[in-house]
């Protein structure tokens, strides 16, 4: 079973916190299910952006959320642009600002759980 988003959040900002991070909850969403957003600012007037990973990119279901890198050293207009749009799809989402200047933020990629073939990136995209 999956946490709900506001325990998600919490948890996050603490552990950012808890890492001598800074952390800061932009937008509330849905408390039990809003898609929620990482806004990781690098301090030098660039951004990431991380999202929700598409469900359907796994064979196996994972049970907790995993991210994506959405943009990567962006400004923050592509930022507001892309949760523009995703307001007119789903307005329930959450966003959390993260200080990170080397852009790292400690969150569950779909990169790292995939565990896809660096020699065939097809192979486990298909289910059969």
């Amino acid at each position: 079973m999956r946490v709900t988003s506001d325990f998600f959040v919490s948890a996050l900002v603490r552990k950012t916190f808890t890492g001598n991070g800074f952390a800061a909850v932009a937008k509330r969403g849905s408390a039990e299910a809003g898609a929620i957003f990482i806004v990781a600012d690098r301090l030098d007037g660039t951004f990431d952006f991380y999202g929700p990973a598409p469900q359907a990119m796994f064979t196996d279901q994972p049970h907790g959320r995993l991210f994506e890198r959405i943009l990567e050293r962006t400004d923050r207009t592509g930022i507001d642009g892309r949760l523009v749009r995703e307001a007119r799809m789903d307005p329930d989402y959450w966003v959390v600002e993260i200080e990170a200047r080397d852009g790292s933020v400690d969150l569950p990629l779909a990169d790292d759980e995939a565990g896809q073939d660096k020699e065939d990136p097809a192979k486990g995209l298909f289910k059969f």
